[in-house]
């Protein structure tokens, strides 16, 4: 090999591992390793910045505008409820909860897609008296498998899609990757739901963990008339820095001040409500001019004054890698943590002092506010609100099904590129007022879409180094014995294998090079291995960290690391063969 290709991969692996280790958001971390390939040389500044130019990220950006529109509007929930109904149905509630969803997920960004589902499924769930842990990991599994049967199913296909255009100057048709997702698709739910409810167990999620330990977490104490907190603010007072104690509101004769800021002035005779771990409360007792009430106080949740949440941290989430204390988390967010769950379990340790990672589910009492303040931010992967109404269909909820049905049918039959069709569509939700522009501004996940062009000089540099050409020889080397069929399978594993450790996309856009040459070496169809490496970079079922969904239910769902393979290995295990078959069969190889 070359030194450029040495160089080119030593920067792949690096980038692999602190995507892996996520001590740097995706973006960062994809963006970073063009700009040194470019420092070097190895690419050129046009090859270093082709992506942002190109359709995928452009498009993936007016989907999510697109999935917001659906959200505000409630156009899913008529049809939610309808299809849950009153009583747990076990099985059958399983598959059309499922079967839905995925038919919704290929025509539907799946991350607004989960964020939507999850709390009423999660409410009507215990309601009927099961475990959310019953629905919640194979709902992800369902959109995923949903998002690979059209192109705009994922933003994974989008990227393939860009790749494709960048380098044959074709993108991939809105139904091209129907021929081999919608059997994927099929065969995966059939799997996932008849083995479902044997493989899962049930888990304790967080909000009921929480919910059930309240009363643990509250006191009541007042301030001594003429005493030396008497008159002082709430920062002067020392009552804003304590740690893992709360203060939740005040409550002044008939007036009840809440969510407490730390300007408040103190009162004698106040009545103030902390929250916090209980045996840390009894430090309270150490502060003059406090005096115990002697007895507890339970603060009320789902109503005007708080309200809980659970917020999933994300790989692109600010908080990640830092503690509470550090984040200054009750002042930047003015908001409690209850409790922080990881794996399944709640962490005991002080949560001032735990570092926060991926997939931590926040317990968080806030005002009613807090969802509306965060939902459309990268803090938090998914702030769902406990017991919160879902959104009821608004009036406007027809338009939206009618742009949505404008973009798939003008794309689909080939009128519009999908690049037009989908900016056609975001601008027509914003001009009738169905989204403000400051909402279709923050529904964009930009991490998402700079990591999405990021990854196209990544691409150019494994091509123009050689490194594609030598990784691609040594998987037809390994498989060819196996004759075209196991090259293709060598795809499919290695495609699997880096999906579950980095994200979707980034997979997607370091195999595709590999993917191309090994097709070319091989004389097979290079569009058919890049159409299998978008969809085995979409489905991704081993871990809680290889897909964005199935982090948002981590936490909600109570689940443990293994619970994904236990569940996710029939599933992976089926897309595989059902992708050798099509192959096979469908495509003659």
């Amino acid at each position: 090999m070359t030194w450029q290709a040495w160089f080119t991969l030593a920067v792949t692996l690096g980038t692999l591992y602190l995507l892996a280790r996520e001590t740097f958001g995706p973006a960062n971390v994809m963006l970073g390793a063009v700009i040194l390939l470019l420092i070097v040389g190895i690419i050129s500044p046009d090859e270093a910045f082709d992506g942002f130019g190109n359709s995928a990220p452009i498009t993936v950006a007016a989907l999510y505008i697109l999935a917001r529109a659906v959200e505000k509007t409630g156009l899913m929930q008529p049809v939610l409820h309808a299809l849950l109904g009153r009583r747990a149905g076990g099985t059958g509630s399983l598959a059309r909860l499922t079967i839905s969803s995925a038919g919704a997920s290929a025509f539907l960004n799946n991350t607004p897609l989960i964020a939507m589902l999850i709390p009423p499924i999660t409410d009507w769930a215990e309601k009927t008296g099961q475990s959310p842990s019953r629905y919640l990991m194979p709902l992800s599994y369902a959109v995923i498998l949903g998002g690979v049967v059209t192109l705009i199913g994922t933003s994974t296909n989008l990227v393939v899609s860009g790749l494709l255009d960048a380098k044959t100057g074709t993108p991939m048709g809105m139904f091209e990757i129907t021929p081999i997702g919608l059997p994927v698709a099929v065969a995966g739910l059939a799997v996932m739901i008849l083995t479902a409810r044997r493989l899962l167990p049930e888990r304790r999620p967080a909000r009921r963990d929480v919910e059930q330990s309240l009363r643990e977490f509250s006191m009541g104490m007042v301030v001594v008339p003429g005493g030396p907190l008497d008159g002082r603010t709430v920062e002067d007072a020392g009552l804003r820095s304590l740690q893992g104690v709360f203060l939740a509101e005040i409550e002044r004769g008939e007036e009840l001040i809440a969510p407490v800021a730390s300007t408040t002035p103190l009162r004698g005779g106040d009545r103030l409500c902390f929250v916090g771990r209980v045996d840390q409360v009894v430090d309270l007792h150490a502060i003059r001019g406090l005096v115990s009430t002697e007895e507890r106080h339970f603060v009320g949740v789902d109503s005007a004054r708080h309200t809980l949440f659970e917020a999933v941290i994300g790989v692109t989430s600010p908080l990640l890698g830092k503690t509470l204390k550090s984040a200054n988390f009750r002042s930047v967010y003015q908001a409690a943590v209850m409790a922080i769950h990881r794996a399944g379990h709640r962490l005991n340790a002080k949560l001032g002092e735990v570092e926060l990672k991926a997939g931590d589910t926040l317990v968080v009492l806030a005002d009613p506010g807090f969802r509306q303040r965060y939902r459309d931010r990268n803090d938090f992967l998914l702030v769902s609100q406990h017991g919160g109404n879902p959104p009821t269909a608004g009036r406007k909820a027809w338009f939206v099904a009618l742009v949505l049905v404008f973009v798939v049918g003008v794309a689909g039959l080939g009128l519009l590129p999908m690049l037009q069709a989908s900016l056609l569509g975001a601008t027509g939700l914003v001009a009738f007022g169905v989204l403000t522009a400051g909402e279709a501004r923050n529904a964009i996940d930009l991490d998402v879409i700079i990591m999405v062009a990021a990854s196209f000089g990544l691409g150019s540099a494994m091509e123009n180094s050689g490194l594609a050409g030598v990784l691609a020889g040594g998987i037809v080397a390994t498989f060819e014995g196996l004759g075209p069929l196991g090259v293709l399978f060598g795809i499919i594993l290695a495609t699997s294998l880096v999906t579950e450790l980095i994200t979707n996309n980034a997979a997607a856009a370091l195999i595709f090079p590999i993917a191309w040459a090994t097709a070319t070496r091989i004389g097979a169809d290079p569009r058919l291995f890049a159409i299998v490496v978008a969809t085995m970079a979409s489905t991704s079922f081993l871990t809680p960290i290889g897909y964005q969904t199935n982090t948002m239910v981590y936490g909600p769902g109570g689940y443990r690391f293994t619970d994904y393979t236990r569940l996710g290995a029939p599933v992976t295990i089926t897309v595989m063969v059902v992708i050798l078959l099509v192959a096979k069969f469908g495509y003659g190889m």
